[in-house]
């Protein structure tokens, strides 16, 4: 798939939907990212997605899952081509897939995550969904799956871009998108219905930055659905840690449940409700046969499963909802 294709459709379903601040300033962003130096393996991931096989799937479903095709929609030798390809993109991290028959077990149990937040969110039928660090898109389709009426994620990783550009060559839906740019550089919109932001929030040097870039994309009323790790304690408490959390470098604030809602409170959103606190476990994060490289496991005290291995608290996931 060409640069240019990648983006086909998306400036047409910007003007239909009436992002009109989108609509003047993303052609220019993302001729700016096709200009851009690649990542080394970029035209390789790029030739792997073109020499998928072509099929009609039989089967969809992106309401309980996100499945796609039965083993019969593919020739025998399809589907041994597409079982070589696939590993191509190592490593899967946002899952799982069913494709075509194949299980593509990924490092992280996404549905999970999905599972205990939907319950507890407006409903997206018919809305317009912004999904900031989306991943490889995962619960971007998830959204399509809840009948969302325009789904975009934002994420400038280009092995996940690659990985979602699998997805749509398959199911074929023109109004998903996934644009391969950061929140930083999307220009304010007041435009989404609702606007999630899941896992991204301890990686920015700035979280209250984050937070009013988040808030600049919702409508007035929009709802913000809010996941990261937290720690626990009061509404002071917020840890910053030293060169590594769980072995990543890129972690700079951790705060406690209630003083995020206190930042949320902060940056002028209402009705903030924490919806969900869980720990990350060992069965929904950890390695595969897609994912073969460290997780979980491996950032954990060996010793004691309730602290990092630098001794900070265990990851806990929560999930935050609150309205601009």
């Amino acid at each position: 798939m060409s640069k240019n294709a990648l983006f086909s459709g998306f400036y047409q379903n910007l003007l239909d939907h009436q992002i009109d601040e989108w609509l003047e300033t993303m052609p220019a962003l993302l001729n700016q990212w096709q200009k851009q130096s690649r990542h080394g393996d970029f035209a390789n991931w790029q030739k792997t997605i073109k020499n998928l096989p072509f099929a009609n799937p039989s089967l969809l479903d992106l309401k309980h899952s996100v499945t796609i095709g039965n083993p019969d929609d593919l020739s025998r030798g399809e589907q041994i081509r597409l079982e070589k390809l696939l590993p191509n993109l190592m490593p899967w991290r946002k899952g799982p897939y069913q494709l075509f028959n194949i299980n593509l077990d990924t490092e992280w149990r996404s549905d999970w995550k999905w599972d205990r937040l939907l319950p507890h969110i407006s409903p997206l039928q018919g809305k317009k969904v912004l999904d900031v660090g989306c991943g490889n898109g995962y619960h971007m389709w998830r959204m399509l799956g809840e009948e969302a009426d325009f789904v975009v994620g934002a994420d400038p990783t280009e092995l996940f871009v690659a990985q979602f550009q699998v997805m749509q060559h398959f199911i074929r839906q023109n109004n998903i998108h996934l644009i391969p740019l950061g929140v930083e550089t999307l220009p304010e919109s007041n435009a989404f219905d609702t606007v999630f932001s899941m896992g991204v929030l301890y990686h920015r040097k700035s979280p209250i930055d984050f937070l009013q870039q988040l808030k600049a994309q919702l409508k007035p009323g929009g709802e913000l659905v809010l996941e990261t790790i937290v720690i626990p304690g009061d509404e002071h408490q917020v840890l910053v840690p030293g060169e590594r959390y769980a072995k990543m470098r890129n972690v700079w604030f951790i705060p406690s449940s209630k003083a995020l809602m206190h930042w949320l409170e902060r940056c002028g959103f209402k009705n903030i409700k924490l919806v969900d606190e869980t720990a990350t476990s060992l069965q929904e994060q950890r390695k595969t046969d897609w994912m073969q490289n460290e997780s979980l496991a491996d950032f954990l005290d060996p010793t004691d499963n309730s602290k990092t291995i630098e001794g900070y608290p265990a990851p806990i996931r929560a999930v935050l909802i609150a309205n601009k």
